[in-house]
């Protein structure tokens, strides 16, 4: 296939001379209705020069349209990844000082022990659990095909890096590379969710909301006290209240719209990665297993997503458990542990079957 700016470049050369209405010298102008029958034989010969061959269809031509436009989107979140990074570890730093200069002293001299024993073993342990994965879901390749000539079995040939894709991978236009069992593109880690670090970005998403809930539910209290005391700034006459008191209202505000507004968002992106992860799915599988479901739904049959070990054997294959200590020592606490699979060969343990005898 011709790259977009070989078609762009032939449609606008037929685009002139679609729109040359003066004839050629020598030759006696046409009459009005053959001028006509010849700018309708340049329309039909541009439209048609778009289909050239039988693989060409309407997508291929829209992605050539706007092919500049993916160009720009993909340097713009390129380069913007690094700011979002770094959004991140601000904002979630400053949650942690303020944490610890407002909510954690109301904890200390107000708490009974038990709660304060509480308060301090699982904030941490949250702590823990959100900068170990973001770290790791940052730092960690998603895992890449081979791009020499091997052994491994392939499902097609990528078209942007013109090598064998194993299946379940595919092309990070971002990355500008193949990706193992691509989940997608995330900007606030600045890398591609794929096979070897999906564990790492779904707990992080898991213990953020968590942290979040966490906080926003125990500075609950101090915030209403906090706006009450902000909207007594106004009054007449106004509240008299010191330059650190003020600071610590605003922080406590800050605090809990921030986390309270992350634990919906985050917690709803937790969750859809919760339901794809039980069915077996990655993000962008379920988008092509949606297309394939009509599809064949219009021919009377069923799709069956191949790659469906069952619900909790998903689980077990994303946390990397074969025994049962592996929740513990996997699962809630840090773990830096491979998958157990190379990405490269995956297992389909459901085959598809007819129904009435027409069922897949």
């Amino acid at each position: 296939m011709r790259s977009w700016r070989w078609q762009f470049s032939r449609m606008m050369r037929l685009c002139l001379r679609w729109c040359r209405l003066c004839p050629k010298r020598g030759v006696r102008p046409s009459k009005p209705r053959r001028k006509l029958g010849e700018l309708w034989s340049y329309w039909k010969l541009l439209l048609n020069s778009l289909y050239f061959n039988s693989l060409t269809n309407s997508d291929t031509y829209l992605d050539c349209v706007f092919e500049p436009i993916y160009w720009i989107v993909d340097n713009v979140t390129r380069w913007f990844g690094v700011v979002f990074v770094c959004l991140v570890i601000a904002l979630t730093s400053s949650v942690v000082v303020i944490v610890y200069l407002c909510l954690l002293p109301v904890i200390l001299n107000t708490y009974p022990l038990q709660w304060i024993i509480w308060h301090l073993t699982y904030g941490h342990w949250v702590l823990m659990m959100v900068l170990f994965h973001y770290y790791k879901a940052t730092t960690t390749s998603p895992g890449h095909p081979p791009q020499v000539k091997s052994d491994t079995p392939s499902v097609t040939i990528c078209k942007k890096c013109i090598v064998p894709k194993p299946a379940r991978t595919h092309h990070c236009s971002i990355c500008n590379t193949c990706i193992l069992k691509m989940d997608h593109h995330c900007p606030w880690l600045n890398n591609c969710v794929g096979h070897f670090n999906h564990r790492y970005f779904f707990s992080f998403c898991l213990y953020m909301t968590m942290g979040c809930m966490y906080c926003s539910v125990s500075c609950k209290d101090m915030f209403i006290e906090a706006y009450n005391a902000v909207e007594s700034y106004y009054q007449t006459p106004p509240a008299l209240f010191s330059f650190r008191e003020k600071l610590v209202h605003n922080g406590v505000i800050f605090l809990w719209v921030l986390t309270s507004s992350v634990a919906v968002a985050l917690g709803g992106l937790t969750l859809w990665h919760a339901i794809l992860i039980t069915r077996g799915e990655t993000s962008v599988e379920r988008h092509i297993n949606k297309k394939e479901i009509r599809r064949l739904k219009e021919k009377g049959k069923v799709f069956r997503n191949p790659y469906h070990y069952g619900k909790i054997n998903h689980w077990k294959v994303l946390f990397g458990v074969e025994e049962t200590s592996h929740w513990l020592t996997r699962v809630l606490l840090p773990s830096s542990h491979v998958p157990h699979e190379d990405g490269l060969i995956w297992e389909c343990p459901r085959a598809l079957t007819r129904r009435d005898p027409m069922t897949i």
